[in-house]
Formats: structure tokens, C-alpha cells, sequence
């Protein structure tokens, strides 16, 4: 299954996104269950989610 994940697990709390794929804890908790067009509509969403300056 393909994932954005890199094993850097931090949920940003003023964005609410995950610091090392940029998905929200509710997509990371339903990553497993989404179709394989859902998970690609999101990955292709996440470069342009931003973080607070100096973050990646």
C-alpha cells in the first residue's frame, strides 16, 4: 500500500497536520481503509499543505 509516511510522527498543533507526511490524524488513522484513488487525491494534496516557518 502506498504511503506518504517517513516515520516522523509529530502532529503539528496549530496546523493539525503530521510533521513528516502533512496528513491529518484523521487520514492517518484511516489510511488503511481509503481506496487507492482516495490515499492518491491526498497525496497529491500534501506539498502543498503548509507548516510553521522552519518546518520542512
Amino acid at each position: 500500500m502506498e504511503t506518504p509516511c517517513i516515520d516522523v510522527c509529530i502532529i503539528d498543533p496549530l496546523t493539525g497536520l503530521c510533521r513528516g507526511c502533512r496528513r491529518t490524524l484523521d487520514e492517518i488513522a484511516d489510511w488503511s481503509r481509503l481506496t487507492p484513488a482516495e490515499r492518491h487525491k491526498i497525496m497529491a494534496e500534501l506539498p502543498q499543505r503548509t507548516l510553521p516557518a522552519g518546518e520542512p
